[in-house]
């Protein structure tokens, strides 16, 4: 039986704040943003106000115009967003029983490689070695430069949905027996799309959204976990 488990990163695999937070602001540190992607930024943001606070921000990548995607530490602030220990623990188990591990997340593409490569590394040290995929948002670049736009649509929202849906169509995916991890209320399309969804974390509006729909709530905090519980953390897949 072909099995998924698809995994938002921010608030649900690391602590927030977001990786993308953490990398404007190691590009700010560094002097690599300007008053000038700042201010296109702003104007970007006015453009896409009309759509709601979310296009705003996850959709507004104007503050990375003209900047070279080489020797800017990405892999340094991917590092350095803590992983909850338990989202590591359930990322195992989901490993374990044979089911591919998908990132969806709305952070810049090479970011969200960073993430996967750390869980591999994780993993590999407990002798696992699964399939881990991402699906981001990516950035347009021309001329080694990044344009401040993106392609394709921001994965975020009913965009997340439909990435599942693709994976399911392209592996044969049984989604009824597949699972979806996420903390915000836009995650709420990618874990409708599933029959083990999980709210994690969950801000006010997919908590009740989650009650409303009784799919498992979680809370990850950094403590370590407990061993006795691990056969709850996840939803029972294995045969």
């Amino acid at each position: 039986m072909n099995r998924a488990a698809f995994f938002d990163v921010d608030g649900t695999l690391i602590e927030k704040p977001s990786l993308e937070r953490r990398f404007a602001r190691a590009l700010w540190h560094g002097k690599k943003l300007s008053v000038r992607n700042c201010l296109a930024w702003l104007k970007e943001a006015l453009r896409l106000a009309p759509n709601g606070l979310a296009s705003m921000f996850e959709g507004n990548k104007a503050y990375l115009r003209e900047i070279r995607p080489t020797g800017l530490g990405a892999s340094r602030v991917a590092s350095s967003a803590p992983f909850f220990p338990d989202a590591l623990e359930c990322v195992a188990q989901h490993a374990l029983h044979g089911e591919r591990i998908v990132l969806v997340t709305g952070a810049p593409e090479f970011l969200a490689q960073g993430i996967a490569e750390r869980l591999r590394r994780e993993l590999a040290k407990r002798n696992i070695r699964p399939e881990i995929h991402v699906c981001a948002t990516r950035l347009e670049e021309k001329d080694n430069l990044w344009t401040g736009r993106i392609l394709g649509p921001p994965m975020f929202g009913e965009a997340k949905a439909i990435a599942v849906w693709w994976y399911a169509e392209k592996w044969n995916l049984n989604l009824a027996e597949s699972a979806a991890y996420g903390d915000g209320a836009h995650d709420r399309w990618m874990l409708a799309s599933v029959g083990k969804p999980v709210a994690v974390n969950p801000d006010s509006r997919l908590r009740v959204a989650a009650q409303r729909q009784r799919w498992k709530i979680v809370d990850w905090r950094r403590e370590a976990p407990k061993k006795v519980k691990l056969a709850k953390m996840i939803p029972e897949s294995a045969p």
